[in-house]
């Protein structure tokens, strides 16, 4: 697939190009590879192609390298050094989700996604007209956000801080504060998404909890999970809270552009 590639660095590194971990249906992909005049973050702009809609320009982190967190922001929120960048990567998963949120009817329902990262999946709802609301515990998702939602020529979308279980501790051993700069997540979705958030044990099951204090009571909610072992405990807590489950294996072999894949849809349904 032809990739034309482009750099730019935005406000110093609050709004930069990304690249992702795993190339997906990638087209005229830009790439920034300018040195920052202050302590700050690379980023890529690229072309993002997902079955059944028109293509996406998604700006991003350059890669996994990628740091800027000079006021302690996202380390005061249990964010470390090592897990910062994940939030402005283009994942696996979240294609595998976008493509099934391309499909979805589009309806007066209320959708959330959780953990949404660069909220690819959102971003489709958003365009196609859906009530979408994006939700992540980054301190930079916001303006990464905005600034895809500009890119791609939409009004502005609704956002929230959404935060589940404990925070990870600091790696300087101070207390972790959660205070965010956005509102925290609030009301009832009939649709809730996230891909890739089964990261994690959760033995308290503080995932399900927080799904369950924003699903309607009749709710569906689609996880696309990479196969990362956690799925069961989570299989449990859910079943704990009303809802019965459906599994899909998402398997698909390496096709041109595209790695080879493996994972679940898991859909939760209630009411």
């Amino acid at each position: 697939m032809h990739t034309d590639t482009a750099i730019s660095l935005i406000e110093q590194g609050v709004q930069s190009d990304q690249s992702a971990p795993l190339k997906f249906g990638y087209c005229a992909a830009t790439i920034a590879l300018l040195q920052p005049i202050s302590p700050g973050y690379l980023t890529k702009q690229e072309s993002i192609a997902v079955l059944g809609v028109d293509d996406l320009l998604i700006r991003s982190l350059l890669d996994k390298n990628q740091f800027h967190d000079p006021m302690d922001e996202a380390l005061n929120l249990g964010i470390s050094s090592a897990t910062w960048p994940l939030f402005g990567l283009l994942w696996p998963s979240g294609q595998r989700l976008a493509e099934r949120m391309a499909l979805r009817p589009v309806t007066r329902e209320r959708i959330l996604e959780i953990g949404c990262g660069l909220a690819l999946s959102s971003l489709i709802a958003h365009r196609r007209g859906a009530n979408v609301t994006a939700s992540d515990c980054h301190p930079l998702t916001h303006a990464f956000l905005d600034e895809n939602t500009r890119l791609n020529g939409l009004p502005p979308m609704d956002y929230r801080h959404g935060l589940w279980g404990i925070a990870a501790l600091r790696e300087d051993g101070l207390p972790v504060l959660t205070s965010a700069q956005d509102a925290s997540v609030s009301g009832l979705f009939e649709l809730i998404v996230g891909s890739d958030i089964l990261y994690e044990r959760d033995d308290e099951g503080t995932l399900a909890h927080f799904i369950d204090a924003h699903a309607a009571k009749t709710s569906e909610i689609w996880v696309v999970d990479p196969n990362r072992g956690n799925r069961a405990a989570f299989h449990k807590h859910m079943a704990r809270v009303g809802f019965s489950m459906h599994e899909k294996i998402l398997d698909q072999l390496a096709h041109n552009d595209q790695a080879a894949y493996k994972g679940r849809m898991l859909t939760y349904t209630r009411g």
